[in-house]
């Protein structure tokens, strides 16, 4: 494969930057929800969100080699380029990367453990080996139909908690109810990513959900994603677990329907445009969101 890159281009081609929005939108919409309770400050919420970028870089490092190291990647791959099976950056280099990343990741997790406690040591430790675990070491997850869990529990639960926690220093009951709909909006990005690649997948081994589950069943665990995802601030308001405001996320219905035909219909790589699609729904959702909370202040 004769491709030409500067170096900046490559580390950014490794870096995934499409994939930056499905971290910072749990950051969002939590430091919504402190603003609109009155808890807001602006280091912990700054650092939460760089945090997460940096997790989500690590991240996006880790899977690049492992999948290497373990065969997954091939020429065969319909997802976006991978920078070591395309032989950019050595294995070495992109696992110097990754640590690299983390360590950065770990000096500002050092300055949100001095504003809210150890607490904060926890989930970063876990965040990180999670975020390693995912494809690397003896037992990956993500080989193991276990991804969608952990995404729904590291983008939605520790994310959004997380970073409400570190500017309230205590989690209120509408930070858990908000982590619902953003972790099942993330793990469905991760749902067409996988029903994407089912069938390579399936070749080399990689028991992901939708390997096990069957196209079918990942087309059906999407609309479930998705349609939780809408019923929930709609419960919200009903039991007045918050304000009104958050049924605005219900403007970026029509963008979640759309997902949702192309999703049952489109196939293979064409599914790519699916998942670009997925993670501008959350990011639109997430925005919505945002603007109800804030919003809740003052009605």
């Amino acid at each position: 494969m004769n491709i030409s890159h500067s170096s900046f281009q490559v580390w950014l081609l490794a870096a995934r930057p499409k994939t930056l929005p499905a971290a910072a939108v749990p950051v969002i919409v939590a430091t919504a929800l402190a603003i609109g309770e009155g808890v807001f400050r602006f280091g912990p919420a700054l650092a939460a969100l760089l945090g997460a970028l940096l997790l989500q870089i690590g991240a996006n490092l880790a899977n690049d080699v492992f999948d290497y190291q373990k065969g997954v990647d091939t020429s065969e791959r319909l997802g976006p380029l991978r920078v070591t099976q395309a032989g950019l950056l050595t294995p070495r280099e992109v696992m110097t990367g990754m640590g690299l990343i983390f360590g950065l990741s770990a000096i500002v997790g050092l300055y949100l453990i001095t504003v809210a406690g150890w607490p904060l040591l926890i989930i970063g430790l876990l965040s990180i080996i999670s975020a390693i675990a995912y494809t690397g070491g003896p037992y990956p997850l993500g080989y193991h139909g276990l991804g969608d869990l952990f995404v729904f529990l590291f983008f939605g639960l520790a994310a959004v908690c997380g970073t409400y926690y570190v500017q309230a220093g205590t989690i209120s009951l509408v930070a858990y109810w908000t982590a619902i709909p953003i972790g099942l909006l993330a793990t469905a990005i991760l749902v067409v990513n996988n029903l994407r690649d089912i069938e390579t997948d399936r070749q080399t081994g990689k028991r992901t959900l939708a390997v096990r589950l069957g196209a079918r069943g990942a087309q059906l665990e999407y609309l479930l994603l998705l349609g939780v995802a809408y019923f929930v601030p709609l419960l919200m308001g009903v039991l007045g677990v918050t304000g009104k405001g958050v049924g605005l996320t219900w403007l970026s219905l029509p963008l979640a329907i759309q997902q949702i035909r192309l999703v049952f219909r489109e196939k293979g790589r064409s599914l790519n445009h699916v998942l670009a699609g997925t993670a501008r729904l959350e990011l639109v959702y997430g925005i919505l969101f945002s603007i109800g909370f804030i919003i809740n202040r003052w009605l």
